[in-house]
């Protein structure tokens, strides 16, 4: 399936008359590939303050269906190995050797590492701090982002990022794996950790989840910055675009 993709693809790049990709990251590593391919970039986009309407009631209700503590530690996307979630693990493993656990819940469908993933949260002695959730509506995945302390993408590979605008949108720091396009998207403004290193994630957690005043400056920047991705600016971004190439 991998090498059909790869041809299908191949072939639509060079015969594309331009192409439009979702961040300068995904862009680099087009133009490595098809050097020759005319490419420009538009972002994702969310629904900007999609979760100032959630009452306290929808917040409730969703904590009690799921038992969600609390106070607890969100996670977003698929279970597969690019995520990165068996770092995490390893991490909050060492926050909880160290008196500073807080539960870690991970919403995202199986993409394929849900087995391997369960098998590390055992060997790690996790059980009873990590919660697996699928097949959410996209209002409970709102109301988890309300209702968590803090978010973290440990990914160790992406082409964009939405689950960072949806947590900007939601009012919550975070903690995110150092690759270019999560530095892209948050501007060098948020809280980094290689992605490889359960030590440096564990330790960038513990910090904001012990900081007020650093939760308070990346939720004021997020809910600035979210606002250059709105759906309305970015629609404009595409009908210039289409203009010009017209």
């Amino acid at each position: 399936k991998r090498a059909a993709v790869k041809s299908i693809i191949g072939r639509s790049l060079r015969a594309a008359d331009h192409v439009v990709t979702v961040s300068e990251s995904m862009k680099a590593d087009i133009l490595d590939v098809f050097p020759d391919v005319p490419v420009s970039v538009i972002y994702n986009g969310v629904n900007l303050g999609a979760c100032d309407h959630l009452s306290d009631l929808e917040l409730e209700g969703v904590r009690r269906r799921y038992s969600l503590p609390r106070e607890f530690i969100l996670a977003v996307g698929h279970i597969e190995a690019r995520k990165n979630y068996a770092t995490l693990i390893d991490a909050l493993a060492q926050l909880h050797s160290s008196g500073r656990s807080c539960p870690l819940v991970i919403v995202g469908n199986d993409g394929g590492g849900r087995s391997a993933l369960l098998e590390r949260i055992q060997a790690t002695g996790q059980t009873a701090n990590v919660m697996l959730l699928s097949n959410l509506t996209d209002v409970d995945v709102r109301c988890a982002y309300k209702l968590c302390s803090l978010f973290v993408f440990p990914s160790a590979y992406e082409g964009f990022g939405i689950p960072i605008l949806e947590a900007m949108d939601a009012g919550r720091a975070m903690v995110l794996s150092d690759i270019p396009v999560f530095r892209e998207i948050t501007e060098n403004q948020g809280v980094y950790c290689e992605c490889d290193n359960s030590e440096a994630m564990a330790s960038a957690i513990g910090q904001l989840l012990e900081s007020s005043g650093d939760r308070g400056r990346l939720i004021a920047y997020g809910h600035e910055r979210v606002q250059a991705f709105g759906f309305p600016a970015l629609a404009a971004q595409i009908e210039c675009l289409y203009g010009e190439l017209l």
